[in-house]
């Protein structure tokens, strides 16, 4: 069966174990599968390093990358190296959800969900067992995903 649909949660903050050269070839595994289109929720850290790896490989796999907005204007608030980052990476996506018009705890978790309930694997980065990683990884697992650890 082929993964038509990816999503990715994990934390911002990238620690020492983080290896940049899995999830890339994890994401160029999964294209190479058949996997078309992927869901990034577009927080600093993990979810933009994804989004960068998914663009590298839009055009020869001919993939479809999803920003994912918990709310409007969710880039201002980054430090200016992701700014920059978060901005490229909506320049070239084939869509744009935003979940609110401006920051709220629920739309945080209603980004989450629509990622979950809308992808055949979810791609994940969690090493805290708190947390919206956490919340989203758990959600995955009651809804029977896969789940692909990195």
């Amino acid at each position: 069966m082929i993964d038509k649909t990816c999503a990715f949660t994990g934390h911002r903050t990238l620690e020492y174990d983080f290896d940049v050269k899995l999830l890339d070839n994890v994401i160029l595994s999964l294209a190479k599968r058949g996997t078309e289109s992927f869901l990034c929720g577009m927080a600093r850290g993990f979810d933009l390093t994804a989004g960068e790896i998914v663009l590298k490989y839009k055009r020869e796999y001919n993939l479809k990358l999803t920003a994912c907005i918990p709310y409007e204007g969710h880039g201002d608030r980054m430090a200016a190296s992701d700014r920059e980052r978060y901005y490229n990476i909506l320049e070239n996506c084939d869509e744009k959800i935003v979940f609110s018009d401006h920051f709220t705890f629920p739309c945080l978790h209603a980004r989450d969900r629509y990622m979950v309930e809308n992808c055949d694997v979810l791609v994940c980065y969690l090493r805290k067992e708190k947390g919206g990683t956490f919340y989203t990884v758990n959600y995955a697992k009651a809804c029977g995903k896969k789940i692909i650890e990195v």
